[in-house]
């Protein structure tokens, strides 16, 4: 090899010792760690970046949840012995939305109720997500719901879900950055088909995730989104509302269609979009209680800094219901925003309230 070759590959080398060594610096700085960590998630990700970084935060959080978890374990477990012994086994999952067994059973009026929670869950916002997580979950204890619609899920929350929230199937519409999921009660709604729906046009990874199942012999579509945000992409949030209604009304006449989720509509939207003639705002069916209005509010909700006050009604249900004769007319008879209690760390389990509603077959 020439003398011009060999400082040439010298050269080379130096310029990728410090371009990594400049990468390892900027991940440090990043994620708040060591440049050898930085250079380990690094060199698995190939010396990308955004790839490397996005590896470290999932894991960051599984390690949270980890953590929570095991202290829970250990919380469980009075005797060293029994907790020794349980350690040789495998891992096993703790319920935390398990039905009590001291729980006084239901009236066979509410038996026959479906009840759902809609919520954005905030997955995006790391901070406090171990905690703010078995936040959701001990809401899911508290109202026991049959249907759950989630958005702004992310792969280590759901993976949270999966280990903690074992009486319900998950459904997740995407498996990569965030996505939209749903959450059904084993022992009372029983899945039939599911199909992600995309959004041709969305700038935001936005999709449709639409579910048929059954309850109490009843059949019902269930869909979630998270509808496109910000007030400049109003004309792609309206494309997709459209899309979301034609769903709706296309569905077959034996079966009730249940739609909710961080829609980020205006009302002015919604006029201008139009609702069919046999499709129905929760809210507005209820009476418009003012108390339910605003599931964003920055004048309540302090989980974001922002430097104004907004109260906006973004997070929305509407209902098709079933309009063949003799099939039940599944109908609201109840509403209420969740999450409105602050957690231990001094936040709330989202940016966002939940929605609870319930409904019951009527004629």
């Amino acid at each position: 090899m020439s003398m011009a070759a060999v400082a040439s590959d010298t050269a080379s080398a130096s310029n990728v010792k410090e371009s990594r060594s400049r990468l390892c610096k900027e991940f440090a700085s990043v994620a708040g760690t060591d440049s050898a960590v930085a250079q380990c998630y690094l060199a698995e990700n190939d010396w990308e970046m955004e790839r490397a970084l996005n590896s470290f935060f999932e894991a960051d959080l599984e390690r949270e949840f980890e953590s929570k978890d095991s202290q829970e374990q250990k919380k469980q477990s009075p005797e060293p012995k029994k907790r020794k012994m349980a350690q040789k086994g495998p891992q096993q999952c703790i319920d935390l939305t398990k039905d009590s067994p001291s729980s006084s059973k239901p009236s066979e009026e509410d038996d026959k109720k479906l009840s759902l929670i809609s919520w954005n869950v905030d997955g995006l916002d790391t901070d406090n997500l171990g905690e703010r997580a078995r936040g959701l979950c001990s809401y899911l204890v508290l109202y026991t719901p049959d249907v759950v619609f989630l958005q702004e899920l992310i792969p280590p929350y759901v993976q949270y879900l999966k280990k903690r929230a074992v009486s319900y199937l998950i459904i997740e519409g995407g498996e990569d950055n965030y996505f939209s999921g749903m959450m059904l009660k084993k022992s009372r709604v029983k899945l039939l088909e599911k199909n992600i729906v995309p959004f041709s046009t969305t700038q935001m990874l936005r999709n449709l995730l639409v579910v048929q199942v059954t309850f109490k012999e009843q059949k019902l579509c269930l869909m979630t989104s998270h509808l496109e945000s910000c007030k400049g992409h109003a004309a792609e949030r309206m494309k997709q509302l459209r899309l979301v209604m034609q769903r709706m009304t296309d569905a077959a006449d034996d079966v009730t269609v249940l739609f909710g989720g961080d829609t980020n509509l205006r009302d002015t939207e919604v006029a201008k979009v139009g609702l069919p003639s046999d499709v129905f705002d929760v809210w507005e069916r209820l009476g418009k209680q003012e108390h339910c209005r605003y599931t964003w509010d920055t004048k309540t909700n302090t989980n974001k800094t922002v430097p104004y006050v907004s109260r906006c009604r973004f997070d929305r249900i509407y209902v098709r219901p079933a309009s063949k004769e003799g099939v039940p007319r599944l109908l609201p008879d109840h509403m209420a925003l969740i999450g409105l209690e602050k957690l231990d760390c001094g936040r709330f389990t989202s940016d966002h309230w939940g929605i609870y509603c319930s409904f019951v077959a009527g004629s």
